[in-house]
């Protein structure tokens, strides 16, 4: 059994994070046309069998690859905590926990090794958690809202970006209705992703 962790190492490790990141929790609400949307830093001893559920969603499990036990999901979910550079956070809609993100560092990250990064470039990760909620434009919607609140809450963040696995032409394509912009192809260590950016102030297209 994997050992519980307690609300002082939660706190702990959630300080450290937020050092990072800017109190990610206390960004508070980001408006969306389905509703006000949160995100709450996960806590391992309340939050892991809801995670887990979702990494074992066959859909999600084919590109995040931790379907398995509790214990796999924690392991994933400690590692963040304890590193700092990264939080996991339940995505809140209208009080009903849907997705699962993870807003990190990417200048700090190895994925800074493959790209030019710029200092407090922050990255995001994200599953929507139930298949009620996919394929309806919603996860387009609450990713520029979270987009925006990454660029509103962290002044010294120019662009926000993301390396969606090129094979998932959803998630590439929920991206781009988001307001990012399509970067380059990128090999990194588990797959070969579509580097993502969205940017403070839009580039020039010429």
């Amino acid at each position: 059994m994997a050992p519980v962790e307690t609300a002082s190492d939660s706190r702990r490790t959630l300080h450290a994070a937020s050092d990072l990141l800017d109190s990610v929790g206390r960004w508070g609400p980001a408006a969306t046309p389905a509703g006000a949307f949160h995100l709450v830093p996960v806590q391992v001893e309340r939050d892991l069998p809801l995670v887990c559920r979702w990494m074992n969603d066959p859909v999600v499990a084919a590109f995040w690859e931790l379907a398995g036990p509790e214990s796999r999901t924690a392991r994933h979910l400690r590692r963040q905590l304890d590193d700092g550079r990264s939080i996991p956070c339940l995505g809140v809609l209208e009080g009903r926990p849907m997705s699962y993100w993870e807003i990190y560092r990417a200048d700090l990250d190895p994925l800074a090794c493959h790209y030019p990064a710029r200092p407090h470039d922050t990255g995001v990760h994200l599953l929507i958690g139930g298949g009620a909620d996919r394929g309806r434009g919603l996860g387009s919607r609450l990713l520029k809202a979270v987009a925006g609140l990454i660029l509103d809450r962290r002044p010294a963040c120019v662009r926000v970006v993301a390396e969606p696995d090129l094979r998932n032409i959803p998630s590439i394509a929920t991206f781009l209705s988001a307001g990012f912009r399509f970067l380059a192809e990128v090999d990194l260590p588990t797959k070969r992703a579509a580097l993502m950016v969205r940017d403070r102030v839009p580039s020039d297209p010429s």
